[in-house]
């Protein structure tokens, strides 16, 4: 007989309807649990068609303070800030908040292999998953990238693994960690969310926070933010570099990607590939290509199976292309490249992108802005590119307004700056102005709020305009 789920016969709140949210929505009602779920949307703005929900009560339009009564906890989506003052009083009753991540990490009955960071996150999670599936393993890949995996609970077996991509949002309410964790970067972002890059670290550390002594731990070294979450490392540390040899982990010798010590398969370094076998652009790309030699390696250590050979580590990074919205080629027309790199909802992210191309270049930055610096990536970009278009509407919280006063007090000529302020506008002003040899880049540095649903949203929008010309 299947062991009764501790949410069975106890109402749990539902906060909030994204993808997550209906998940649970479906999940829940199955291991026995009364639900109710909360949106500050109507049910025409969410398109609910409440017979795929049978047995959930909807409390639409507003979040009220007696969705509360009777709950015994509430799961909190990802984009609901946990300032709302009904989450607010849900704690002040003492009630538990949590979300699909943390009920699917309790549940789990493969091991788990969570990764958060900046940057980076989605590409190196997939190719983990490519890895390790090559690997011979059956792998269930979810979490932030799109799938909640909540759903996934009664199909997956004790032999599988499971890849998680965990977003500082997921990880502000966890209280579990994975059996590999890893965090491949730390740098200023979602502070519009957060309020300042300590509470940001300390959502992202939560990863690590919880995990025990036979667990993995898997660092980026080269970068300051991650380094310093090794003081909170309980179980067994990885690290991966460009510039120093990983004792343990995996490294750069001169142009070839290594695996050593608990990253490898006999603790011996071994050459897992040349940098030029990687197929994506950028040293970005290059360092996601490393964390996931590095955490795919650490497998036989952490679950003591065999270790992933470096041949297959090899295969699979040859064999692995951009994923969508990340430096994705859309269409080159008459000698013109045209990128989407739509991902990029933070300066650093379109820094990235940037050092990823000698090509002349014309940059289209954009959307809604997280309260993050621009300095630095405006200078970079007025060296970078050959033209810089601004697309957007004006405000305090858009991305237009703070890099066009940051362009005017740097005196930059409209020869080299342009606005608009639609996406479709800025695409045809860029196909008017690219010329042969150049490429256009989307890679906004904001988030798609201002008029997309979210960055995948935006993306699609750019390959049906580029497709159209």
């Amino acid at each position: 007989m299947a062991e009764r789920d501790s949410l069975a016969g106890k109402k749990v709140v539902v906060f909030g309807f994204g993808r997550g949210g209906k998940a649970l929505a479906r999940w829940l009602p199955t291991v026995g649990a009364e639900v109710a779920v909360t949106d500050s949307r109507s049910a025409k703005e969410l398109e609910l068609r409440r017979r795929d929900y049978p047995g959930v009560r909807f409390h639409l339009g507003g979040h009220r303070e007696d969705v509360l009564i009777g709950a015994r906890c509430v799961c909190v989506s990802g984009g609901v800030p946990l300032d709302n003052p009904v989450l607010q009083l849900a704690q002040q009753r003492g009630l538990p908040l949590t979300n699909d991540a943390q009920l699917f990490l309790e549940r789990c009955p493969a091991p788990v292999i969570g990764i958060t960071g900046s940057a980076g996150k989605t590409t190196t999670s997939t190719l983990v998953a490519k890895i390790v599936e090559r690997a011979g393993y059956k792998v269930w890949l979810g979490g932030n990238i799109g799938n909640p995996l909540i759903e996934d609970l009664p199909k997956i077996k004790a032999s599988d693994i499971a890849v998680m991509e965990l977003s500082s949002f997921q990880l502000d309410l966890m209280t579990s960690s994975p059996q590999v964790a890893a965090v491949l970067n730390l740098t200023p972002n979602h502070l519009d969310r957060h309020g300042s890059f300590e509470r940001y670290a300390s959502a992202k550390a939560n990863i690590l926070r919880y995990q025990r002594k036979n667990d993995v731990a898997v660092l980026g070294w080269d970068d300051a933010g991650s380094r310093a979450l090794e003081r909170i490392v309980e179980g067994e540390l990885l690290t991966f570099s460009r510039y120093e040899m990983a004792p343990d982990g995996a490294f750069m010798l001169g142009s070839r990607l290594l695996v050593a010590g608990s990253a490898s398969y006999d603790a011996s370094p071994h050459v897992v590939c040349e940098r030029e076998e990687i197929p994506l652009r950028g040293d970005h790309n290059v360092l996601n290509a490393l964390a996931a030699c590095a955490i795919s390696g650490s497998l036989g250590l952490a679950i003591d199976r065999p270790g992933v050979m470096p041949e297959v580590m090899r295969e699979a990074i040859r064999a692995f292309t951009a994923v969508e919205h990340r430096l994705e080629t859309v269409r080159a027309l008459e000698g013109v490249s045209w990128v989407n790199d739509s991902i990029a909802t933070a300066p650093e992210r379109t820094l990235a992108a940037l050092v990823s191309y000698d090509e002349p270049l014309v940059l289209l930055l954009g959307g809604a802005d997280k309260d993050l610096p621009w300095e630095a990536a405006i200078q970079f970009a007025l060296r970078k590119a050959r033209h810089i278009i601004v697309f957007g509407e004006d405000g305090d919280k858009q991305v237009a307004t703070k890099v066009m006063e940051l362009l005017s007090k740097m005196r930059v000529g409209d020869d080299q700056v342009s606005r608009a302020v639609t996406l479709e506008d800025a695409v045809a002003r860029a196909a008017a102005i690219a010329q042969a040899g150049d490429v256009v880049l989307l890679s906004p540095g904001g988030t798609s709020y201002d008029a997309y649903a979210d960055f995948a949203e935006r993306g699609e929008h750019f390959r049906q305009l580029v497709s159209q010309l």
